[in-house]
Order: structure tokens, then C-alpha cells, then sequence
């Protein structure tokens, strides 16, 4: 007779640890967006870099949401994925300005207006991408 291990994968407490585990990567993402994007800032001025969301609107996001990129990108692939998911995921900061770069250039918003609307944007976003691979986003990385 053969002893069958019970099957614990999709128990009520399973669920929930890989519902855990999703806001963790949420949470983790969040943090490795905002740090990239002070960090890279510092570097930038160090250099004389300094866009102006008054002056230069498209250009200071552009480089926002790409210091939010590296530091994301580096976070997620140290911690192992792939990089078709982390290419979405700086994807998502970059979606934003779609809509509101032509809104800008109307003169319907302003450029701070882009940079608010853009970050508050930017966190349902990133929650539809882990969404569509709530796999990936579920399961423990190293």
C-alpha cells in the first residue's frame, strides 16, 4: 500500500500566503520605484541635471519615471524575474504620460499636474501588471 502526501496547495491558509506574498512584491516594488527615483535624482543634480516640472515637463518625467525603472528593474531581478515582468513593470511608468502628454501640450494640465495625476496613477498600474501574472508575483523569490 502506498502513502499519499495530502495535497496542502490549495488550502484556505495556502491561499493566503500567496495572497500574502502578491502585497509583499507590492509593497517591495513600491519602495524599490521611490528609492531609484531619490537616489538617481541625488546622481542627476551631482551632475547639474536639473528639469524642472515648470520648465521642462516631459523631459523631467521622462527622466522620473525612468530613475522609478532602475530602481524597480534591479529590484526585481535580484530577485529572480524574468525580464519580460520586469520590462512590463517600467512599462508602467512610462503608461502615464499617453494620456497627459497631449493633455499637457493643450494646455489643458500643467506640468505638475502630470507629475501628480502620473504617480497616482502609476499604482493601479503597476497592481494590474502583477495582476496579470499573479503567478509570478505570488510565489516566493530569492
Amino acid at each position: 500500500m502506498t502513502q499519499t502526501t495530502p495535497d496542502t496547495t490549495h488550502t484556505p491558509q495556502a491561499g493566503a500566503r500567496r495572497w500574502g506574498r502578491f502585497a509583499l512584491h507590492y509593497v517591495e516594488m513600491i519602495i524599490a520605484m521611490f528609492v531609484g527615483m531619490f537616489a538617481l535624482d541625488l546622481l542627476w543634480s551631482a551632475f547639474g541635471v536639473d528639469l524642472s516640472y515648470d520648465r521642462d515637463p516631459e523631459l523631467a518625467y521622462l527622466l522620473m519615471a525612468f530613475n522609478m525603472s532602475v530602481g524597480m528593474a534591479a529590484w526585481m531581478r535580484l530577485r529572480g524575474h524574468g525580464w519580460a515582468p520586469t520590462l512590463e513593470m517600467c512599462g508602467v511608468m512610462f503608461a502615464p504620460i499617453v494620456p497627459l502628454f497631449p493633455l499637457l501640450w493643450l494646455d489643458v494640465i500643467d506640468g505638475m499636474t502630470v507629475m501628480m495625476v502620473a504617480h497616482v496613477a502609476m499604482f493601479p498600474l503597476m497592481l494590474a501588471a502583477m495582476l496579470w501574472r499573479r503567478d509570478e508575483y505570488a510565489h516566493a523569490h530569492h
